[in-house]
């Protein structure tokens, strides 16, 4: 391969400082406890204008990696110590869904079959085919950014719905339930007009122009809270 900008690969920092995300690019993590691995990975990444950060050990990727920064790992099956099995239900059980891609000098159909059904993108045998591990990489990217948009819109949701005071959250719950105007204010004891003016602004607060856009609001930031709300009915 040929010589690529300094840029695209970062080499291991000194210490042992948490790496921060300073980009909205996608970093990928070549995790493996051999160099040359790592930098085969880095260089293979870098000729299609990918980043990396290498990462030679289990306990320096959990220490020092930032999982709020995009990307994926690709991670070696057989490391010293800890597995990357081990690490990935790890991940799992902690929340951090990076997308995973496995690569092992030992796989069989067994190992590749395991990989799978943990969640991994997919599973490479070394020496790795370069297209195949360009192509699981991408891929592993695209889902990662399909993952955090979503979680994006969730959290917007989420925030938008916690704006409204209570009285506004019950106008819209029972809105959303499919009650007419008449029925909200029958249900919660206030006036037709109350209702309305209530309703006014909790589509405003929320940014909704229409039922179908109040619905998709709610229906994402229950998927975050449950649907519920904290705190007695303001009549």
């Amino acid at each position: 391969m040929g010589t690529h900008p300094p840029h695209w690969r970062v080499p291991l920092a000194q210490g042992r400082r948490r790496l921060g995300c300073h980009s909205a690019l996608s970093r990928n993590r070549p995790l493996d406890d051999q160099l040359s691995v790592r930098e085969a990975v880095a260089d293979l990444l870098a000729s299609v204008g990918l980043a990396t950060r290498g990462y030679a050990s289990v306990t320096e990727f959990r220490e020092r990696d930032d999982p709020a920064c995009p990307g994926c790992l690709v991670l070696d099956v057989r490391m010293p110590g800890s597995s990357g099995f081990d690490l990935l239900a790890t991940m799992t059980a902690e929340g951090n869904r990076l997308p995973v891609v496995f690569v092992s000098g030992h796989g069989d159909i067994a190992m590749a079959v395991r990989a799978m059904k943990a969640g991994a993108v997919d599973f490479i045998a070394k020496p790795f085919n370069d297209q195949h591990l360009i192509d699981a990489v991408n891929a592993a990217i695209r889902q990662d950014g399909v993952r955090r948009r979503a979680d994006r819109a969730v959290a917007d949701a989420a925030r938008r719905l916690a704006s409204l005071s209570d009285g506004e959250w019950d106008v819209m719950r029972l809105t959303v339930e499919g009650l007419r105007i008449k029925q909200i204010a029958d249900r919660l004891t206030i006036s037709e007009i109350t209702v309305k003016t209530r309703r006014a602004r909790m589509m405003q607060k929320l940014g909704a122009t229409s039922l179908m856009e109040l619905l998709q609001i709610h229906s994402l930031g229950s998927t975050r809270n449950g649907g519920a709300r904290g705190g007695d009915f303001d009549l």
